[in-house]
């Protein structure tokens, strides 16, 4: 008899312990799980030669998904390249003075060095002088008066390598590359339809680490903090099913219940949002609801 109340008093407390800490069977926080979504658009206008983008598939960082048509890029480079082989011939042949006239300069100059000594040994006249003077100033004149044709030579070549340098960039741009490794949520265009600047070409998650976004009071803010393992759980059909999270995320402000949580009268309450990343086992859905237990003992 006495082995029979002390198992009844066993039983007892064990069940006031075990409603103690599942905090009487309620979770901490009641949410929804989301993911961080990526839009991807259209860099460029044109055709849609290909797009291999399905819903549902896994798509990895740098993968080229599409390609718009760049026929009218490709002709327009051609054509600038055309303009610049014909700039670079200029120029060549204004070089090729400057170096001419170089050439009459320094021999000139050697003249003129030479009939300097005759004046001053009284074998040449000012005359011859004033000659040479004066080609050697005509021909300085000539070669900065054929640099300055150079210089408006060079920079049309400029801007035309400049416009080349745009053009090679319109057409990395229409390569379609996928920017992140997730999974298509949703796909918005079809191969060979006309696209735009910032058309929406599909839309894009990473599914494998979800966050699961839930509200607490203030009064349970003091018990949580950036980095805590919290315990998870989602509805099964066979019950509940435990996932292990991270607390990432802490709202610095307060906010009213969203109107998803419960009851009226919760909805009328200040509370703070919490994101818990989650391993993804491939059971986790975007908009599927959880609970978060603070205590990991509650399972």
């Amino acid at each position: 008899m006495k082995l029979a109340k002390t198992i009844v008093s066993i039983v007892f407390l064990s069940s006031i312990l075990i409603g103690c800490s599942n905090n009487n069977g309620k979770a901490d926080g009641y949410g929804n799980f989301e993911s961080t979504e990526t839009t991807i658009s259209s860099e460029s206008n044109g055709k849609l030669l290909y797009f291999t983008v399905e819903e549902g598939q896994q798509l990895k960082q740098g993968e080229i998904v599409g390609l718009v048509d760049t026929l009218q890029i490709s002709l327009k480079k051609e054509q600038l390249l055309a303009s610049k082989q014909i700039i670079k011939s200029k120029s060549k042949g204004v070089l090729s003075q400057i170096g001419v006239l170089k050439e009459q300069l320094a021999t000139a100059k050697i003249s003129q060095n030479r009939i300097e000594n005759l004046v001053k040994a009284n074998a040449g006249t000012q005359k011859q002088l004033d000659d040479i003077n004066g080609k050697v100033a005509v021909l300085n004149q000539q070669i900065k008066s054929i640099e300055i044709q150079n210089v408006s030579v060079l920079s049309e070549l400029k801007s035309i390598n400049a416009q080349l340098n745009q053009l090679d960039d319109q057409i990395q741009k229409s390569i379609i590359k996928n920017p992140i490794n997730g999974t298509v949520l949703v796909k918005y265009a079809e191969p060979s339809e006309i696209t735009s600047f910032g058309k929406p070409l599909y839309k894009i998650a990473d599914l494998n680490t979800m966050q699961l976004r839930v509200y607490i009071s203030e009064t349970q803010l003091p018990n949580i903090k950036i980095g805590q393992k919290v315990t998870v759980k989602i509805d099964t059909n066979n019950g509940m099913k435990n996932y292990t999270g991270t607390i990432s995320w802490i709202a610095s402000e307060a906010e009213f219940t969203p109107k998803i949580i419960q009851t009226k009268e919760e909805r009328v309450n200040l509370v703070y949002a919490v994101k818990i990343d989650v391993k993804n086992d491939g059971s986790l859905k975007i908009g599927m609801p959880a609970e978060m237990w603070v205590n990991n003992d509650s399972e």
